[in-house]
């Protein structure tokens, strides 16, 4: 049986890597995740987990080491935030081109300039298309679990891709939660060693990453997109096998409160339990609203979701990222392409607010889900929430 214990969330996600039992662990600091790696290096030194803990000079180089490490047979992790998240940018593509299955951390947080260290989720937004798997957690419960499912939905056979988990920083990195740590040999059982299909070995050579040539390349990134898509079923499954040994489930979409809601507000990561609050006020005003939390974000659970918004009218998008010059959040904007000329598609409403940390209260989320409903703004590409006019 697991323990209960109140620890502070980052150091669950390195309980969790140790659990995997990592083989390598790339570290570079940068807030708010250094407590991640600053963590595992304790649990490295004190003989809890036996690993190469590699302190490198940049994140750039954290992403490297995991590339090389992984590529060689090694259970491979890192963390990272914001810049440190842009600076590995280009070698985000070759840990996917290569089906390597790396395990990531990411604790989201705002980029520069002007230098904010507060949390939003401009610097995943700006990775969605490296063809990692990428998910997002709203607790320290999940956080734990989550991670250890990730190195598990990496290292299938039918998957071999790259994985990142999601927290938001400081709301949810430096907070101190109770949180359920499984017993070693539950992690164990449930997560065996990794067993590489191929590695680069000096006694038997091999090649990766050689020159994509026109009359390759094109395959080849279709076989990518192919077993990106193809691990929708096989993230399933393991969530799956996790609730059946543990008892917590997890899903790719996940609602609160939308039976019989005209109005669906939908959210990603922490905030997503302020929403829920809201939720319920509005309800007990005989509001006909509800929520739906998007989890997975890589690969898009279309059928999923648009299971989860059945007979919604409108639905209301808070991103907490702009893409700029373009119309309005990345997610709302994916929304209405998936919704586009579909009968009976809701209306999609589009907020960017939360930006470098701003809060976002229940009062804001019930303002937002009023407007909609009203038709206040309903019109616009987006809305900037909570801009200061004085």
């Amino acid at each position: 049986m697991g323990k209960r214990v109140g620890l502070e969330v980052s150091l669950a996600c390195s309980e969790a890597v140790r659990l995997a039992n990592a083989d390598v662990v790339a570290a570079y600091p940068i807030t708010p995740q250094t407590h991640i790696v600053e963590h595992l290096s304790e649990l490295v030194a004190d003989g809890h987990l036996d690993a190469e803990f590699v302190p490198v000079e940049s994140e750039h180089s954290a992403m490297a080491a995991c590339i090389g490490s992984s590529a060689s047979g090694a259970r491979s992790f890192t963390a990272t935030s914001s810049q440190g998240l842009a600076l590995m940018h280009e070698l985000l593509f070759i840990a996917s081109g290569l089906r390597l299955p790396v395990v990531m951390t990411v604790a989201n947080r705002a980029l520069s300039a002007p230098i904010s260290i507060w949390n939003d989720h401009s610097d995943v937004m700006m990775e969605r298309d490296v063809a990692w798997i990428q998910y997002f957690c709203e607790n320290g419960q999940e956080v734990m679990d989550l991670t250890l499912a990730a190195f598990k939905i990496a290292e299938d056979r039918r998957v071999m891709l790259p994985v990142m988990v999601n927290l938001d920083g400081f709301n949810l990195s430096h907070v101190i939660e109770p949180i359920e740590i499984p017993d070693t040999e539950e992690a164990r059982a449930f997560l065996p060693p990794y067993d590489p299909p191929y590695r680069l070995d000096p006694n038997d050579p091999m090649t990766m990453g050689s020159v994509g040539v026109p009359e390759v390349y094109t395959e080849h990134r279709r076989q990518i997109q192919d077993a990106l898509v193809g691990s929708l079923p096989v993230i399933k499954e393991h969530w799956a096998g996790f609730a059946k040994q543990f008892g917590r489930a997890y899903h790719t979409v996940e609602t609160y409160k939308t039976e019989g809601a005209q109005t669906i507000l939908v959210t990603m990561g922490s905030i997503s339990e302020t929403a829920m609050s809201a939720i319920d006020e509005l309800k007990a005003d005989g509001e006909k609203v509800g929520l739906l939390r998007l989890r997975l974000w890589r690969p898009f659970p279309e059928e999923d979701f648009l299971k989860a918004i059945a007979g919604a009218k409108r639905l209301v998008v808070l991103d907490r990222a702009l893409s700029y010059g373009g119309a309005g959040g990345p997610v709302a904007t994916e929304l209405r392409a998936l919704l586009y000329g579909r009968p009976k598609a809701p209306q999609v409403t589009s907020y960017v607010g939360g930006l470098g940390g701003r809060d976002v209260t229940r009062d804001d989320f019930k303002i937002m889900a009023t407007r909609a409903a009203d038709q206040t703004e309903a019109g616009a590409h987006y809305t900037f929430y909570g801009v200061r006019e004085d």
